[in-house]
């Protein structure tokens, strides 16, 4: 049976996709295309890496059909091309997790470590809003809130919140979220409240994954 038959094509076609996938710099330009659309050079700014650098980890992104582009002027702007890749992150980050003891331990190292409590459920999240028990606090940069956010949220910056404690009630748990599951943000956002004396736990995912659940989310994207 020859080695080139339309199922090796298939398996072809698939391994440039774990390919694409197989740098740590194109897993967290993947991560901050999945709040918003941006271009190379926001990109670059953001991630901290050179421009050349991010335009040729998404161009290899492109050719993997994970992420879609358009031209403005000079500009090239990129966005995940769909959810599909937002639940192919979320698989990634499970199964590495689950399978390789090196990735454990830096969870446990350093993200439980910060927060050890067991972090809220959308579906929790969800009832808990519904009945007015939480504050929802979205802690990532204001242009990717106002993109889309989870209904109800209000915005504040983790480098801000220091200067927002007084708008927040202490007599209800405030809920976290940022980028993802492991989004430093909001880690340290609960870290800094509960050392200021709230009550405060962490969503399980982002805003990413609750938009890919089909979960109703506020901002220029609803």
């Amino acid at each position: 049976m020859s080695n080139h038959g339309p199922k090796y094509q298939l398996y072809d076609q698939f391994a440039q996709v774990a390919k694409a996938l197989s740098h740590p710099h194109k897993l967290e330009l993947l991560e901050l295309l999945a709040q918003r659309e941006r271009s190379v050079e926001a990109l670059a700014k953001v991630a901290g890496l050179t421009v050349a650098n991010t335009s040729r980890h998404l161009q290899q992104l492109r050719r993997a059909g994970l992420v879609a582009s358009r031209k403005e002027g000079l500009y090239v702007f990129y966005q995940v091309a769909d959810d599909d890749v937002i639940d192919l992150l979320r698989s990634l980050r499970r199964t590495g997790q689950r399978h390789i003891a090196e990735v454990n331990e830096v969870v446990v190292g350093y993200f439980i470590d910060r927060d050890s409590l067991e972090p809220i459920s959308r579906k929790e999240l969800m009832q808990r809003s519904k009945d007015g028990l939480v504050t929802i606090l979205d802690v990532r940069p204001s242009e990717e809130y106002d993109v889309g956010h989870i209904p109800g949220a209000i915005n504040i910056p983790l480098e801000e919140i220091g200067q927002h404690l007084a708008s927040l009630p202490k007599d209800q748990d405030v809920i976290a979220y940022c980028r993802g599951e492991y989004c430093v943000l909001a880690f340290e956002a609960v870290a800094t409240l509960r050392k200021k004396g709230f009550s405060a736990r962490r969503l399980e995912e982002g805003y990413p994954e609750w938009k890919a659940a089909g979960l109703p989310v506020e901002g220029i994207e609803s």
